[in-house]
Parts: C-alpha cells; structure tokens; sequence
C-alpha cells in the first residue's frame, strides 16, 4: 500500500493552526478539518482567508483530504431542519473546493430499513440535492459508514441519481455499532468509497444504532455523547489500532482489490493522549506500505 496518510485535525485538540503544525511533525501528508463552526465556519472564511489558510497548509507541504461537515442532531431526518442544513452543507462543499479538496464527510442519520418509511424519502430527497450539487462542483458529499449495514446504506445511495454523496469508510463505526464486517463492507461499497477512516474498536453487546447515532423520536447525535459512549459506554469501545476488531492485514487488502488509492485518514476520538495515539497509528499504517 502507499496510499497517503491524513489526520483528523481535531483528534489532536490543538485548534486549527497548531493542529496542522503538529500534524505535520508526525508525519501526515494530510489533514481532514471540521468546517462546521468557529474560525473553520464558512461563513466567517473571506475569499482572502480561504486562500491563506490554504497557501499556509501547501507551504506545511500538507494536503487537505477532507473537511467534516457533520452538523450533528437528526442528520436529514427532520424535514422541517433540512433547507438551513442543505444550504449550510453546500456552503462546506463550496469551502471544501476553495481549499482544494473534492470531499466533505458527514453523517446523515440512520437510514431506516423500510424504504416505504416517510423518513426514508426525506434523507433520500436531501441527499438527492446534496449529490446533484456536489457533482455539479466535481465534489463528494461522503456519508459515513456506521449507522446501518453496507449493503443498506449501498441501496440508499443506488437511488441516487449521481454519485455526489458517497462514502467515507470507517471500519470501526461498523465492528462497534452494526457488528457488519468491514472486509466485505468495502467490496460492497466499492463503487461510492472516496475517502476512508482509519480507527479500531470492538462491540460489547448489541445496540440500537438509533441510540447511538440519534433518529427522530430519540436524543439528537452528539459527537461529545458517542466520545463518551467509546471510552466507558456499554455498547462498544474505540480502542488503539490493532487492539480493537478490525482486521487491518483484510481491510487494507479490500481497499487494494478496489484500488482505492485515496488517504487513509487516522480519527481518535477518546484517549488522553491523542498525540502518541496518532503517532503509533501512522507506524501502524507504515508497517502495511511497501
């Protein structure tokens, strides 16, 4: 393998400038930011910031391969929250092409089984305008993998009419929450995978993943709450690579037979020393890279 090595930015907890400078003393070739809020919200990024803050990550010799557009709560569940969502997505689309990157990853909210389910053609509808946008810039709007199985989620994203949403892989969203397996998760969604996670993790019991990553008629998502749920929850753990239930030597393999030759992003979400985390899970990586 030598796929390019990113890192979540904010898995570090150092702010944006620190971040990327940390970033790059371990060894990343890039970085994936959150574009949601603070100095990273669109809204607030002149023209003339957008091309500092990206002039300064090239001068890092550093590479955005993606931001993070998660806006939390319902996902695109809640017809009445989906216009200001839709708008506040494409306005992190149109900052994700300004800083030189073709994808923004997010989660949309569990995709319910039954497709006759009225919460089923509200995501579908959002994501069908989120798609058609994103193509329309050459860009990706990536669902991340977790909520439901890969075969599901692949059915949603087949009645799409392109493929502007896609997917972000995250192999241990999957071997925690749904138990699916992420070797064959790959091969099912080889067609849509266009930037991928690199985490591990393990299932304690089985959950609902509805209670996990929020649904209408349950608690919204909360990034801080599924933090939580992985250091000390009763469903599953988010453990260092190779610790967890995710047979790397096999995954990295799929993304080989794919030939998927995109960034394999390192996202640490608990621990309390994110810094020596991440430097052990890029000498992890590099152990896979000829």
């Amino acid at each position: 393998m030598n796929n390019p090595i990113g890192i979540m930015v904010d898995s570090l907890r150092l702010g944006v400038r620190d971040g990327l400078k940390k970033a790059k003393e371990l060894g990343a070739d890039g970085v994936q930011i959150y574009a949601v809020s603070g100095e990273m919200d669109p809204a607030l990024l002149t023209p003339q910031a957008r091309k500092e803050l990206k002039d300064y990550i090239a001068s890092l010799g550093l590479s955005i391969s993606a931001l993070c557009g998660d806006l939390g709560g319902h996902g695109f569940q809640d017809q009445a929250a989906n216009a200001a969502k839709i708008e506040k997505s494409k306005r992190i689309l149109d900052l994700a092409v300004d800083l030189g990157t073709k994808v923004v990853t997010t989660h949309i909210g569990v995709v319910p089984e039954q497709t006759n389910d009225p919460i089923y053609e509200v995501m579908l509808n959002a994501c069908e305008e989120l798609g058609v946008y994103a193509n329309s810039l050459g860009a990706y709007f990536a669902v991340e993998t977790g909520p439901e199985p890969a075969a599901h989620l692949k059915n949603f994203l087949d009645a799409l009419s392109t493929n502007g949403v896609s997917v972000n892989f995250d192999p241990a969203n999957m071997v925690m929450v749904t138990g699916d397996d992420p070797v064959q998760g790959v091969l099912t969604l080889k067609d849509y995978i266009v930037h991928t996670h690199v985490k591990d993790g393990l299932r304690l019991r089985q959950a609902d993943p509805r209670e996990v990553y929020g649904s209408l008629g349950y608690q919204p998502m909360s990034h801080a709450n599924i933090a939580e749920a992985a250091a000390s929850g009763p469903y599953y753990r988010e453990l260092a690579l190779g610790e967890g239930h995710v047979d790397f030597q096999k995954y990295f393999e799929a993304l080989e037979a794919i030939n998927y030759s995109g960034y394999l992003t390192i996202e640490r979400e608990v621990g309390e020393q994110p810094e020596v985390d991440i430097a052990n899970a890029i000498a992890f990586i590099r152990k896979y890279q000829g």
